[in-house]
């Protein structure tokens, strides 16, 4: 994956705060942000934008101010060299963006110091205070903002930034490379529009697991995962059919658009598929193995209330716990879960392919 190499410095902070970060040179804005929440520190629980002196992005919203662009599908190669980020616009933290150029060979925090403030401290004179406060012990305020601080602490730890960077990066999934290394020359399918059993064979010894029954695969079925595998990447274009032969679009030999298209299955970032898969992803990357039964009723007591389905109904546990049983064979085929009969581990990209489950779960196993 070729990068772009950035330097951020958050604006009006002492002691400093910088990073010197490498990102995908094809990102887009709404993944720069998600990569600049990561590299800093912050747990995006506020609207941000990105400004130049020609205009203003930021995530669509029907608030949004008149003058702001939507960030989606700009590219980070279309903005200038030196730019504005900014986050939280009750705090207005302004962090100063310079492009530096062509990056090393993977995302990831190359250096930097000073640690993230804390969220909600105030801005800039908030933080100074804070610092202030805590150094001082005699201080009537300290005891209270220490405890208000928590397990918050001034040091930059750069491996685990790096490490948080790399994952909200991306990587596809070893499932995902292995389909498509199978199909790299071209499949015939069969009448029927489905993979040939040969092909699902040479999978199935690959990934025996995906048998619910443990028995030798006949057909594509047989193997729910693959099947679900099969039509979510001819559905966002990884695959397509070409006079009856399956072959590989020219996006699936592109890292980034392949985890953008993976990622553009599970629909909006605020949909109801896309949260209750990073949850319950952060949730079995952080806490271990869990019942889907259980999952379901954790993840029912995060969304809170106000959830109504699509006919009406409103969102509960059962409601989760079959959306989780529906997706079961898509998030298997992603690697995103190993299920077996009774609990749901997470698989090899639960940590590193949605964003938001990247963060909840690097948040709550830090709490763990």
């Amino acid at each position: 994956m070729r990068t772009t190499r950035l330097r951020v410095k958050l604006r009006d902070v002492e002691p400093p705060v910088t990073r010197l970060l490498d990102v995908p040179a094809a990102a887009l804005l709404p993944e720069v942000h998600d990569l600049l929440q990561a590299a800093i520190g912050w747990t995006d629980s506020h609207l941000h934008q990105f400004v130049t002196e020609a205009a203003r992005y930021g995530a669509p919203d029907v608030d949004a101010m008149d003058d702001e662009r939507d960030e989606t599908g700009v590219a980070l190669r279309s903005l200038p060299a030196r730019f504005t980020y900014l986050y939280d616009f009750g705090d207005g933290w302004e962090h100063e963006v310079e492009v530096l150029g062509t990056g090393g060979e993977r995302p990831g925090v190359v250096d930097g110091e000073g640690a993230c403030p804390p969220e909600d401290v105030g801005g800039p004179p908030g933080y100074e205070e804070l610092l202030a406060v805590l150094a001082d012990p005699s201080d009537p305020g300290h005891d209270h903002l220490a405890r208000w601080a928590g397990s918050w602490s001034p040091m930059f730890d750069r491996p685990a930034a790096d490490e948080l960077v790399r994952r909200t990066a991306g990587e596809v999934p070893a499932t995902v490379r292995a389909l498509l290394e199978v199909i790299s020359d071209g499949v015939q399918l069969t009448p029927g529009g489905r993979l040939p059993r040969a092909l699902v064979r040479r999978l199935q010894e690959r990934y025996p697991d995906w048998h619910p029954l443990g028995r030798p695969a006949s057909i594509e079925e047989d193997l729910p995962p693959l099947a679900a595998l099969h039509d979510l990447l001819r559905g966002v274009g990884l695959l397509r059919l070409s006079k009856g032969v399956l072959v590989a679009t020219r996006a699936a030999s592109d890292e980034q658009a392949t985890i953008r298209r993976l990622r553009s299955w599970f629909g909006p970032t605020q949909g109801f598929t896309s949260i209750i898969v990073g949850y319950c992803l952060a949730l079995l990357a952080a806490d271990g193995p869990s019942a889907p039964a259980g999952l379901a009723e954790r993840l029912t007591d995060l969304l809170g209330t106000g959830w109504v389905t699509s006919r009406g109904e409103r969102v509960d546990a059962g409601v989760v716990r079959r959306a989780l049983y529906d997706l079961e064979p898509a998030l298997v085929g992603l690697d995103l879960v190993l299920a077996g009969t009774e609990v749901w581990v997470a698989g090899p990209s639960a940590r590193s392919f949605l964003p938001r489950a990247t963060a909840l779960a690097q948040e709550w196993s830090a709490q763990r």
